[in-house]
């Protein structure tokens, strides 16, 4: 890292940090270096390009930038490879009514829509060359003109791009305009690939849990234990974070308030293996967690000739595991049974059981 690189980093905001941390999940040192790069770049006007493999989180690295510029607009995104060749010009520049056969009315095209906020153009290397002119020419002086107008109107907007394609290579062999090129690959950043920071796949993990109970306060998540995740981060993931992704909502349906041990793993990747087959373990205590109580029945049947009463200890058990559920969030039965894993419904039924309530255990 160069010294003026260094000079740069020692200057960031530490707000335009915070916000990049709620977007971007991840400690490992490749995305702690893509944070410190977005947060120099964020503030300032220039054009950035945002490369990684399919699936790696282009998109939300953007959404990342645009949050920590400050700019006050919108971000708009367009996939330029989604959108069929003949359309993508009046997507971008709108068009007046009666431009075309069907424009029946005045269509405010994407540019128009990020005034003020972030244009980011997905998969650029698909942009018909014909239409990377017209770009070029509204990055140069930046008025553009809708199709069928006849005036020309101011535009402000920060455009980010990405793609999965050597843009410079196609560049060189005449695939994509290179004057164009230069100008959209101001600043370059990296997103790295999940296998080079599997050390991020626990976190990431928990932030679906937490989305997915957000969505549905009653939703019971899968619980992958070490040895899951081991395997996980042995898996070479040519999917990146989308497979990640795509692998627990497959565990949440499959697992939904169990254990994933490392021999699922294999069935919820590769969920053509013997996918109905597939078993699971209930929820246990990690070792060095099981109450004391629960301890002294096991020494008890293990160096005594005594006999033990199951069910008491299982309801001591509950009850603790319950009351220090409810203190721990505060009384509140809906975070306490996300803590246990439970369903809310479950859980009040158990309360009611065991007599326990809210203001008694805060009482504790």
């Amino acid at each position: 890292m160069t010294q003026y690189w260094q000079a740069a980093v020692s200057e960031v905001d530490a707000k335009n940090i915070s916000v990049l941390d709620r977007i971007l999940i991840g400690r490992s040192a490749p995305m702690l270096q893509l944070k410190q790069v977005l947060s120099v770049v964020a503030p300032t006007e220039a054009p950035v390009m945002v490369q990684g493999e399919t699936g790696v989180g282009k998109e939300l690295v953007c959404e990342a930038l645009h949050k920590a510029s400050g700019r006050a607009g919108e971000l708009v995104a367009v996939n330029c490879a989604a959108i069929p060749a003949d359309l993508l010009e009046s997507e971008l520049f709108g068009h007046e009514k009666g431009a075309f056969t069907g424009a029946d009315q005045r269509r405010i095209g994407r540019i128009e829509q990020a005034q003020g906020g972030t244009l980011f153009l997905d998969e650029i290397g698909d942009m018909p060359l014909a239409l990377q002119a017209k770009l070029l020419r509204v990055l140069e002086t930046r008025r553009i003109q809708r199709v069928g107008g006849r005036g020309e109107i101011e535009v402000d907007f920060r455009l980010v791009t990405a793609t999965h394609r050597a843009l410079a290579t196609d560049a060189e062999c005449g695939r994509f305009r290179a004057d164009l090129y230069f100008r959209i690959n101001v600043f370059p950043v990296s997103v790295p690939a999940l296998v080079q920071r599997t050390d991020d796949i626990p976190l990431i993990l928990d932030a679906m849990i937490r989305r997915a109970q957000d969505r549905n306060p009653d939703a019971m998540p899968p619980h992958f234990n070490q040895g899951a995740l081991r395997a996980l981060a042995n898996h070479n993931w040519p999917g990146n974070v989308r497979e990640l992704r795509n692998m627990f909502e497959r565990a949440a349906v499959l697992y939904a308030g169990r254990v994933v041990t490392a021999e699922a793993v294999e069935n919820v990747l590769l969920p053509t293996q013997g996918m109905a087959s597939i078993t699971a373990e209930p929820v246990r205590p990690e070792t060095g967690v099981i109450p004391e109580v629960s301890m002294d029945a096991v020494r008890t049947i293990m160096d005594t000739e005594q006999s033990v009463d199951m069910r008491s200890y299982l309801r001591d058990i509950e009850e603790m595991l319950i009351d220090a559920a409810l203190r721990k969030n505060g009384g509140c039965v809906s975070q306490a049974a996300r803590t246990l894993r439970l369903q809310r419904t479950t859980l009040i039924e158990k309360m009611k059981k065991l007599s326990i309530s809210r203001d008694g255990a805060m009482l504790n």
